[in-house]
C-alpha cells in the first residue's frame, strides 16, 4: 500500500501529488478495477458494442478474403 512522509514545509497539494504518483506506480486503481465484480449497464453496453464491431470487421475481412480468391 502506498504511503508518503509529509514534511512540515510541504503543502497539501504537493503531498497529494506525491501520493497520486505512488498509487499510479503501484497500479492500485488498475488492480481495483480489474478485481471489480459488478459490471454496470453502461459498461455492459460498451463491451457489447466493441464485440459487435469486432465481429463485423472480422466477417468483412473474411468475406473480402474469400472474394479475392474467386
Amino acid at each position: 500500500m502506498p504511503g508518503i512522509n509529509v514534511k512540515p514545509s510541504e503543502s497539501f497539494e504537493e503531498a497529494y501529488r506525491k501520493f497520486k504518483k505512488q498509487t499510479d506506480r503501484n497500479l492500485v486503481v488498475t488492480e481495483k478495477r480489474a478485481r471489480k465484480f459488478f459490471v454496470t449497464g453502461t459498461e455492459k453496453r460498451k463491451i457489447q458494442k466493441i464485440a459487435a464491431r469486432k465481429k463485423a470487421l472480422k466477417k468483412l475481412f473474411m468475406l473480402r478474403r474469400y472474394e479475392s480468391r474467386l
